[in-house]
């Protein structure tokens, strides 16, 4: 892997976050100049002196409606991203994701009673997320409880997680047969959304993928070694079990924070990983930090997408995603298995 190779793949993930931000802050029912809105944000620059040339509404639309979604869509697509290189470099299968361990069924479950049984206008409140963080680490816990029981290593954390998310659905399922009245609001929460993101939503999930990205970044030269095989590594003095728990923990934090405030969207923690090792290289010191880059870059753009392709209605972002993550992972498989054979 050339230092060049690396440079480049770094200016280019650069160039498309901030092309995506862009987009996300421009692109809307309100028409917006690119000058306008950049002497807006420099007149909030202390000492500028430079006055904002928008009017009181449109300062409103770029500040608390069109920021913060631009804001929220690139942490929570930076920590999807980085989960998903994570939980590939632990479990050392390039397919894994964020919802391997149950992630998704537990969030799931919390939102789905929150919104079934919770008082009216709970499906708005701060108790939802709550709800949804609460259920989603529950769940990986519970997994891997059940996984070390087993006593089979990886193979039993992921035969867990297939266990537990199966257990899970089904009382999602059920649940939602009893209050056929809120199947459609479940739904809207599930398929992904960030429309009615605010400043407090960023607040929310800031502190959780900030500790949870310091703690995978700071991993990243073990997880290069333990591409070499558990038993190689722990010959070479890597705490295998460690560095697996604190992995895990950092990137079910993370994840169960942004799907808190996001609602489940699915094959981001796929597409930008492999996409960075198609592209530079298999080394975690670089897959992790550029699926960061990458990763904001692309859920912003899909939410753009989402925003704008059936305008004015919104698509729900989840459907986005899957609309460029199924055919990328059947590509994915296809060249997996032309490879090996």
């Amino acid at each position: 892997m050339s230092r060049t190779r690396v440079l480049a793949g770094s200016v280019a993930g650069l160039a498309f976050l901030l092309v995506a931000v862009a987009a996300g802050v421009l692109v809307g029912p309100a028409q917006l100049g690119l000058v306008d809105v950049l002497e807006a944000f420099a007149s909030h620059v202390p000492l500028s002196g430079v006055e904002s040339p928008l009017s009181e509404t449109e300062s409103t639309i770029v500040f608390e409606l069109r920021l913060p979604r631009v804001v929220l869509g690139a942490l929570v697509g930076a920590m999807l991203a980085l989960s998903g290189a994570a939980y590939q470099g632990v479990f050392r299968n390039p397919l894994a994701d964020p919802y391997l361990l149950g992630v998704a069924a537990g969030a799931g479950l919390a939102a789905t009673i929150v919104i079934a049984y919770g008082p009216p206008g709970a499906g708005s409140s701060l108790l939802l997320p709550a709800a949804a963080f609460v259920g989603a680490a529950g769940s990986v816990a519970v997994t891997y409880v059940l996984g070390r029981a087993g006593g089979t290593g990886v193979a039993g954390l992921i035969l867990a997680g297939v266990t537990v998310a199966a257990f899970l659905t089904a009382i999602q399922t059920f649940v939602q047969q009893q209050r056929l009245e809120t199947i459609r609001d479940v739904y809207a929460w599930l398929l992904g959304q960030l429309g009615t993101a605010g400043w407090r939503d960023v607040l929310i999930v800031l502190p959780y993928v900030a500790v949870s990205a310091v703690v995978i970044l700071a991993h990243r030269r073990l997880l290069d070694v333990l591409r070499v095989g558990e038993d190689e590594a722990a010959t070479l003095g890597v705490n295998v079990e460690r560095v697996r728990l604190l992995v895990i923990v950092a990137a079910t934090v993370g994840t169960a924070a942004a799907v808190a405030v996001s609602g489940l969207i699915g094959f981001v923690g796929i597409i930008v990983p492999h996409a960075i090792r198609l592209a530079i290289g298999a080394s975690y010191r670089i897959v992790l930090p550029l699926s960061i880059v990458v990763g904001a870059g692309f859920l912003v753009f899909a939410d753009v997408f989402a925003k704008t392709a059936l305008s004015p209605a919104e698509l729900p972002i989840g459907v986005v995603t899957a609309f460029f993550g199924a055919p990328f992972f059947a590509l994915v498989l296809r060249t997996a298995r032309t490879v090996g054979s």
